[in-house]
């Protein structure tokens, strides 16, 4: 135990992350067994199940990203690619996640390699196809921005490295969902209805907590254009989107994802950490929190709008709770590009 222990970055962390992985993984191998059932009552929650098991695994990469989880970065780094196979992300590398997501700490700022919104309007009946789709709520964008993952490194000479883990990932996973349409042809259409619940869930959480700009620079080194953005600047852009304020627990559902701002200002802090140092740095100061409430009906009423938006920094999006604050898609840290 103690040699487990130390394995672990925090001395405190092995009790509640123990019991988060065993529900993760019980919720992901459970959701298979679940979907693959007679029973449709099975079905449903075998659907919700998986969801839930990717949504957990997913911001448990986010914690690799950090090395809050274990001592060594080889470890966080070994861990962070076995969650991308439970999360179906695995097309990417966990380096270059890894990468994405330490620029958007250090530019403060949104980095991609690929900015779809300004090249989508030139595709005006793919764009079209895109907010029908959204329209209907399902996440046609943040599909597209991880097929995306499997085309660019056949596009891209930047990420032409990537070719042969993604044909590699593709031969295994389509062997893995052939085998189980074998038992019950049903997963092929079970298994896609959980994953673009994941991806909304996912979505839902990111495209409010940030008022950043987006710069085309992934593929290079750090630029001149990030310097503008100090610290002060994070902080105004940066916001907590929590679930409850009444019912803290009600945030393990997205791993205490929701405190953002605490998780910006104190980056290598694990996410069981994060509801106490939110309470202790701001206490009663609600000036970066929004209301789940409200950003429900955001998301709601600017679901086709949202596809090409781009937020500009420092926009007062709290004059009425963050209604009409419309957020920005396909920021995912799970898409490396």
């Amino acid at each position: 135990m103690k040699k487990a222990t130390r394995l672990l970055r925090f001395e405190d962390a092995w009790l509640p992350n123990l019991a988060a992985w065993a529900y993760m993984l019980g919720a992901y191998v459970g959701g298979f067994a679940a979907i693959l059932a007679d029973a449709l009552w099975l079905n449903a929650a075998g659907v919700l199940l998986l969801a839930h098991g990717m949504v957990i695994a997913a911001y448990f990469i986010h914690e690799c990203a950090h090395d809050s989880l274990f001592r060594l970065p080889i470890n966080n780094h070994r861990f962070g690619e076995l969650l991308l196979w439970i999360c179906g992300a695995s097309y990417s590398d966990y380096e270059a996640i890894r990468m994405k997501h330490v620029r958007h700490h250090l530019d403060r700022a949104d980095i991609v390699s690929f900015d779809f919104r300004t090249r989508l309007p030139h595709y005006p009946k793919l764009l079209k196809t895109i907010q029908v789709l959204e329209w209907f709520y399902i996440p046609a964008l943040e599909i597209m921005m991880h097929a995306l993952v499997v085309i660019l490194p056949f596009m891209k000479e930047s990420r032409r490295y990537l070719r042969r883990r993604v044909v590699t990932v593709l031969v295994l996973r389509i062997a893995f969902f052939a085998a189980l349409a074998s038992i019950a042809p049903k997963v092929l259409l079970l298994y896609p209805l959980a994953y673009m619940i994941f991806l909304t869930v996912m979505r839902f959480m990111d495209v409010h907590q940030h008022t950043y700009d987006v710069h085309e620079t992934l593929d290079f080194s750090r630029e001149a254009q990030v310097k503008q953005y100090d610290r002060a600047f994070e902080s105004r852009n940066t916001y907590s989107n929590l679930i409850s304020e009444k019912y803290p627990w009600l945030n393990l559902l997205v791993l205490n994802f929701a405190y953002h701002n605490v998780h910006h200002d104190q980056q290598i802090q694990p996410w069981y950490r994060l509801p106490g140092l939110h309470a202790k740095l701001y206490g009663e100061d609600r000036t970066q929190v929004l209301v789940f409430s409200d950003l429900a009906r955001s998301y709601h009423r600017y679901r086709v709008g949202r596809v090409l938006n781009g937020d500009p920094a420092d926009l007062d999006v709290k004059r009425d709770g963050g209604r009409t604050f419309i957020g920005v898609d396909g920021v995912s840290f799970l898409t490396a590009h």
